[in-house]
């Protein structure tokens, strides 16, 4: 018997079919709990059709100080490549959204908990670079644990290699948007991850640069229970919206739009064919279009006396 089959959401205890989450895009459907979704699940979600062409991992040096600690750094690399199948924690795709051309930026938790090293910050950058001198928006899917301690201060130096780039975008003038999952947090929430031009969370993400407990035995006083949620971020003005993951694509492209000036997207007219043979004219809700929708020959008399 496989295992995973059924997952429990951690709210709700409720007990989900793996196909029926996937269906659903990771969402449980009577909680509305968010799950972890992969790197490549989250494109196929964002792009049409789920049609895109990946970009480029640069090279850069495995392993430059030779880092060690209960197993080697270079082991914990082949692991993470072997289980998620990807070179780093890293995936910038271009491809259409709702037909405007588009950069995405992701990252995958699966891969040394989403951590930015220095391979994760090239690939920012050089999709970053890209984006800026074609002129085409980039949305930037967060959901890390900061910096690769592993790579030490070179981990470390991407944070402003990245802030550097996304000043580049701006000069450019293209949209920036940044869509905060569960969990951005350490050096990458005080970096790239909050620079962008609109900031969208998910629901009841995770959000912030030190952990609670930390704050917690710092300031010395106990912390609100929502704290460092997507809700309490925009009670407090630290982000600008929270849309649940089937609103995701619709409201990047209207907010693109907007930004660029363009007119709304329009949703192509659908054709179903009946048993007949015949196809019925549908809008872009799936409602069938009338028949006064549709050019006729018969006269306004004839059709008066025909209702």
């Amino acid at each position: 018997m496989p295992e995973n089959l059924w997952i429990k959401c951690p709210e709700s205890g409720e007990m989900v079919f793996h196909k029926d989450l996937e269906a659903n895009m990771g969402v449980i459907p009577n909680s509305g709990y968010h799950t972890r979704i992969s790197a490549t699940e989250r494109l196929n979600q964002l792009f049409d059709h789920s049609a895109y062409e990946l970009l480029d991992m640069p090279v850069v040096a495995q392993d430059p100080l030779k880092f060690r600690d209960k197993s080697k750094y270079a082991d914990k690399l082949k692991d993470a490549r072997r289980k998620t199948g990807l070179i780093d924690s890293i995936l910038a795709a271009k491809g259409p959204i709702e037909g405007l051309p588009m950069i995405a930026v992701v990252h995958e938790m699966q891969f040394i908990g989403g951590s930015l090293g220095m391979a994760a910050g090239e690939m920012i950058i050089t999709a970053m670079e890209q984006a800026a001198a074609e002129k085409l928006p980039l949305i930037l899917f967060a959901a890390s644990g900061g910096a690769r301690m592993q790579e030490g201060i070179l981990s470390l130096m991407q944070l402003p290699r990245t802030t550097v780039a996304v000043q580049l975008m701006k000069e450019a003038n293209v949209p920036y948007i940044v869509v905060l999952t569960n969990p951005t947090t350490g050096g990458v929430s005080a970096s790239y991850a909050m620079l962008g031009d609109v900031h969208i969370a998910e629901p009841g993400a995770v959000i912030g640069f030190a952990g609670r407990r930390v704050i917690e035995q710092t300031i010395r006083e106990k912390l609100p229970d929502d704290f460092q949620t997507s809700e309490y971020l925009l009670e407090h003005g630290m982000v600008d919206l929270i849309v649940t993951r089937h609103e995701l694509k619709p409201t990047i492209s209207r907010i693109v739009r907007l930004l660029m000036k363009m007119p709304a997207y329009e949703t192509p007219a659908i054709q179903l064919e009946d048993q007949s043979g015949n196809k019925p004219a549908l809008n872009g809700s799936g409602e069938t279009l009338d028949a006064g929708d549709e050019t006729s020959d018969s006269s306004p008399s004839d059709q008066a006396k025909a209702d």
